[in-house]
């Protein structure tokens, strides 16, 4: 109980950054699709979506790596470290390279043949990410999730600040035909969107120079080091690639296929046309998933702090019995997520100030019922690391990106953003199961199935009762009782199964 606490604890501290952070940056939701149109969103989505890829290429699992030589080989942790650290650098700062010299070929690969600056930007972002991301590591690893928590925040803080300065103070001003020299500096109207990405650059700068002082080379050059990580590092490049792949590659499919399909079905429609009728697509089904983030973020602080914790905990005896009970309670709180967010879906859309994206309100459910099998599957995980098995990773991933991939092409056409939703919840639900029985041929863990399924069960139930069996019309006070006694009935199910059996010899 000991290690579970300390485990919940440093999950509340990173939970801290990860969420609250995150909170806050998914508040701009709201706040960017109440300044632009469906399809201008539709390129902050897409642009995004790429950053989510690129970020995970250029760590290629070193971080992964890291944890695990540095708690086998503690004597030479300086030195894994500084290896890292100078591979990340070293390929970060080609790949910002590479981007720039070729950014006007992307841009127009792209169709954003006017904006070849969005490529050299968002090159140095995923570039300079990449490499915070090792020092950031290390600060886990060290169990320092209190500087962890308050660089994260300061990178946040500055990004929203920015926002609020460029897409508020300054337009507004400008807007109202007197602008001071401030606004004559630092805005220019016809940059748009430009200013979301710009925000994040300047963010993610300050994030590195602060983390600078975290940046040492003590251990010295030794590619041998590299090259034995690197063994290691290479599945899990793949398992991130897939996931990124299975997370967002939706949302770049969505404007290619939806685009052709619109220039071949629709007649005498223009390009342009298809392509603002595709990105407008794009930006409800994204605005809409930032809904389902709430339990991503959840599982983000988790895997922030299981994943050091859990390597540090393999040499106890009992490690695999707290996998099973970290996974009890970790089932529990994303079926309560699920349901809190379900239940009160009318409440929630307000998020998206702009009713013009409510029509893709019906992915949310699915989304969020993929986001419960890929916390499941981020838990059960845990085995091939722990068993140096990457390679099952790999391979588990490798299939989750065919599902996606073949979902994706064959029913956007006639589905749209409803087959991305789909395809999801299958993917993740098709690898949590195949990762749970290679896990326990490999690395068997005692997880509580029978208790993991009736949580599962319970909470899809009520959200199904929910739905059809709503006893009032629209959203009165009775309704909010119902869908409150609802959430009532889940508490009570968990508290009888999860309550230690009363020992009358005690009395």
């Amino acid at each position: 109980m000991s290690a579970l606490k300390k485990l919940i604890g440093q999950t509340a501290i990173y939970g801290s950054s990860s969420i609250i952070g995150r909170f806050l940056n998914y508040l701009l939701t709201p706040f960017y699709v109440h300044i632009y149109s469906n399809e201008q969103y539709g390129i902050i989505t897409e642009m995004y979506a790429y950053v989510a890829f690129l970020v995970v290429f250029l760590t290629y699992g070193m971080e992964t790596a890291l944890f695990r030589f540095s708690t086998n080989k503690p004597n030479e942790r300086k030195s894994i470290y500084s290896n890292t650290l100078f591979s990340i650098t070293t390929t970060s700062s080609v790949f910002i390279l590479i981007a720039s010299l070729f950014s006007n070929d992307i841009a127009i690969l792209l169709k954003y043949p006017d904006h070849a600056e969005y490529i050299i930007w968002f090159s140095l972002i995923v570039g300079i990410d990449a490499i915070s991301a090792i020092p950031l590591a290390n600060l886990r690893l060290k169990e320092k999730a209190k500087k962890f928590a308050l660089i994260n925040f300061l990178n946040v803080g500055i990004n929203i600040g920015l926002n609020l300065f460029f897409l508020v103070y300054c337009k507004q001003i400008y807007e109202g035909g007197n602008p001071n020299w401030i606004v004559n500096q630092f805005y220019e109207p016809q940059v748009g969107v430009g200013y979301v990405f710009i925000s994040n650059l300047i963010a993610s700068l300050v994030k590195f120079i602060v983390l600078i002082p975290e940046m040492n080379f003590q251990g010295g050059f030794d590619f041998s080091i590299i090259r034995e990580m690197l063994k290691y590092a290479y599945p899990m490049l793949l398992v991130g690639l897939a996931y990124v792949v299975n997370e967002t590659l939706d949302r770049a499919m969505l404007k290619e296929l939806l685009y052709r399909q619109y220039l071949n079905e629709i007649p005498e429609i223009t390009s342009s046309q298809a392509l603002i009728k595709a990105q407008s697509a794009n930006g409800i089904y994204g605005a809409n998933y930032k809904i389902t983030m709430i339990i991503s973020m959840f599982i983000q602080a988790f895997r922030y702090a299981s994943e050091p914790f859990f390597f540090r905990d393999q040499s106890n005896e009992k490690s695999k019995e707290t996998l099973s009970k970290v996974m009890n309670y970790f089932v529990i709180t994303l079926v309560f997520i699920f349901l809190v967010i379900t239940l009160y879906l009318h409440l929630f859309k307000y998020f998206i100030p702009n009713e013009s994206y409510w029509i893709g309100l019906k992915v949310v459910p699915i989304l969020l019922a993929a986001n419960i099998c890929l916390g499941l599957y981020t838990n059960v995980s845990m085995w091939y690391k722990l068993a140096d098995k990457t390679i099952y990773g790999a391979l588990i991933s490798f299939i989750g990106v065919i599902i996606t991939l073949s979902i994706n092409l064959l029913f956007i056409p006639k589905y749209g953003y409803v087959a991305s939703a789909y395809a999801t919840l299958i993917c993740y639900g098709s690898m949590m199961i195949i990762g749970y029985v290679l896990g326990q041929i490999y690395y068997p863990i005692p997880y509580s199935i029978k208790k993991i399924c009736i949580y599962i069960c319970v909470g899809f139930g009520l959200y199904y009762v929910s739905e059809k069996f709503n006893p009032s019309v629209g959203y009165d006070l009775f309704t909010y009782l119902y869908h409150g006694l609802l959430l009532l009935i889940y508490l009570v199910i968990v508290l009888i199964m999860e309550r230690p059996k009363f020992n009358f010899k005690s009395v």
